[in-house]
């Protein structure tokens, strides 16, 4: 047999063999049931359905507990907060009465002299009824008068001392002898103190003990007189 006579039977196997590769090609139809999963994965996105009653349920449950609440009734109030003493009067003032309009210094200044005005007037008839209820408690006293030699009215001090100088005329110079009781230590504390006293008859001499009374001015220094005389100095 020649070589030519043999390439019939090599191209009928060429033939053959895209014969043979069909089955091999024919691989997608058994993919097919994997397209056919594509329904299986169809009720998941039918369950979404099932799901948005779920989701309607929320605004069906409102409704119920608003209708709780009665509808005449507000609802609660919060408690109002705690101001500090400083806080409520500083709005008290903000809220109390109308605002007054601007007025200029002038105005401002006669107003406050009418307020002292009005508080000094106040006083005094405070002053006034005080000193009457006083008089009433203390009762009826006898009308002071001034004394004969011109002493100040009412009662006049009157002291008792001993004379330590006469050298100046119808002038005695007195010492006062004082003793009283400390008041925390209640000691007795002792002191003097000396005072010029007018005698018109020069009668009483050094190292008597003598009294004297509170009297007008009758020079730069003396504002006593001279009563009498208690005791004679020894000689």
């Amino acid at each position: 047999m020649t070589p030519f006579e043999e390439q019939p039977p090599e191209e009928a196997q060429e033939e053959e063999a895209p014969a043979a590769e069909t089955p091999a090609q024919e691989a997608p139809p058994a993919e097919e049931p994997a397209a056919e999963e594509t329904p299986a994965e169809e009720p998941a996105a039918e369950e979404a359905p099932a799901d948005e009653p779920a989701a309607e349920e929320t605004p069906a449950e409102q409704p119920e507990a608003e209708a709780e609440t009665p509808a005449g009734e507000a609802p609660a109030a919060e408690p109002p907060p705690v101001l500090s003493p400083k806080e409520r009067r500083r709005r008290e003032r903000s809220t109390h009465g109308e605002t007054r309009p601007t007025r200029s210094p002038e105005e401002r200044q006669a107003e406050r002299d009418a307020t002292r005005a009005a508080k000094h007037r106040r006083r005094q008839a405070g002053r006034v009824r005080a000193r009457a209820r006083r008089a009433e408690r203390a009762g009826p006293a006898a009308p002071a008068l001034p004394e004969a030699d011109g002493s100040p009215a009412g009662r006049p001090k009157v002291r008792q001392g001993i004379v330590v100088s006469n050298k100046a005329d119808k002038t005695i110079t007195v010492r006062i002898d004082i003793a009283r009781r400390h008041r925390r230590y209640e000691k007795i504390v002792r002191s003097s103190r000396t005072l010029h006293a007018h005698d018109e008859g020069n009668q009483a001499q050094e190292g008597d003990t003598v009294r004297v009374i509170e009297s007008r001015p009758t020079s730069r220094t003396k504002r006593w007189r001279l009563v009498d005389v208690l005791e004679r100095a020894e000689t």
